[in-house]
C-alpha cells in the first residue's frame, strides 16, 4: 500500500514524519481547492452559455411576437374596412390600442406605488424597539 503522493512506498522501519504528513496534507488541500475552483469555473461557464442561448431565443421570440401583433392589428383594420372606410377602421383600432395601453399603464402605476411604500416590517421593528426601551426604563 502506498502512502506517498508520488507512488513510492515508505520504508517499513521509517513511518512518515509529522512534517512530511503536514506537507502532504498541505499539498492535497491545495490540489483539492484548485480542482474545486476549476470545477466551479466550468459549471459557471456552462450555465452562462445556456443562459446566453436562452436569452437570445427569448429575444428572437419577442421580435416575432412584435411582428405578429402588427399583422393582427393590420388584419383587424382591414377586417373593419369591409364595413367602414379604411381611415375609420384604423382610427377605431388605434383608439382601442390606446385604451389597452392606458389600462396597462394605470395598473403598472398602482403596482409601482405599492412597491414604493415603506415595508410594514420597518414599522414593526420600530414599535419593538420602542417597547424594549420602555421596558428597560422601568
Amino acid at each position: 500500500m502506498t502512502d506517498w503522493d508520488d507512488g513510492r512506498t515508505p520504508p517499513a522501519e521509517q513511518p512518515p514524519s509529522m512534517g512530511r504528513l503536514v506537507e502532504q496534507l498541505s499539498e492535497q488541500a491545495t490540489r483539492l481547492v484548485r480542482a474545486e475552483v476549476a470545477l466551479a469555473k466550468a459549471e459557471v461557464t456552462e450555465k452562462a452559455k445556456r443562459s446566453g442561448i436562452g436569452i437570445g431565443l427569448i429575444g428572437f421570440a419577442l421580435v416575432v411576437v412584435l411582428y405578429a401583433v402588427g399583422v393582427l392589428i393590420w388584419a383587424g383594420i382591414t377586417g373593419l374596412a369591409e364595413a367602414w372606410p379604411l381611415w375609420l377602421s384604423a382610427l377605431v383600432v388605434g383608439v382601442a390600442l390606446l385604451l389597452v395601453a392606458g389600462v396597462a399603464a394605470a395598473i403598472a402605476v398602482g403596482q409601482l406605488k405599492k412597491a414604493a411604500r415603506r415595508p410594514e416590517t420597518i414599522d414593526r421593528v420600530k414599535e419593538d424597539v420602542e417597547t424594549l426601551k420602555k421596558g428597560v426604563r422601568r
